[in-house]
């Protein structure tokens, strides 16, 4: 498939740096962003959702990290979870799926970088309202990511009028071994288990 435009010409070259505010610092879990990312650096992929679609949309979730859009950063990150991948991919041993980016951007997150949102919401509705060939496994996922927002921030408030069943963590986890990829499960294990600082569990 073609490149993206806005990363064709960088691709073999060094990495570049983001102007971005003293404040904010990469997320070490997300591969560095190129310069002037925008949206069409993913809409250039049309309907495919390969393994390059993946890296570029988590490379576009840092830059929006950087330049102060944390709420767009975890949508575009989101975008890259559910990228229709085998698990056979070898950019996945140093990128894997992004639930440990999910978690430290919610721990990092301060008023002053940007405008949040809702991310147990959002997560509330994808994992109610996904269609489609791939719907059992991109619900799992928005699921597994609704229980690092519900743990990561506590203080977020579930949307109480969508009428939906929420999963324990032993079912989350029974969904992602039975329709995720190689090492998913334990991917996401691995960042549920992490034991949160005591100032989050007090929130």
């Amino acid at each position: 498939m073609l490149v993206p435009p806005c990363s064709a010409p960088i691709l073999s070259a060094p990495f570049f740096f983001l102007e971005m505010s003293e404040s904010l610092k990469p997320c070490p879990h997300l591969p560095q962003a190129f310069p002037d990312m925008d949206w069409r650096c993913l809409n250039a992929f049309g309907s495919i959702r390969d393994i390059e679609f993946y890296l570029t949309a988590l490379r576009y979730a840092q830059y929006l990290w950087l330049k102060g859009y944390p709420g767009r950063a975890i949508l575009a990150m989101t975008r890259g979870l559910y990228a229709d991948l085998d698990g056979s991919e070898s950019q996945l041993g140093q990128w894997p799926l992004p639930f440990r980016a999910l978690q430290w951007f919610l721990l990092n997150y301060r008023e002053e970088y940007g405008f949040l949102g809702n991310p147990r919401i959002s997560y509330q509705h994808q994992a109610g309202r996904i269609r489609g060939e791939r719907r059992c496994q991109i619900s799992w996922r928005a699921w597994a990511c609704w229980y690092i927002v519900k743990q990561a921030r506590p203080d977020l408030e579930p949307d109480r009028k969508h009428r939906i069943e929420e999963p324990e963590k032993c079912e989350i986890a029974a969904g992602l071994k039975t329709h995720g990829i190689l090492d998913e499960l334990q991917t996401w294990q691995v960042v549920v288990d992490y034991k949160l600082p005591q100032a989050v569990i007090e929130r």
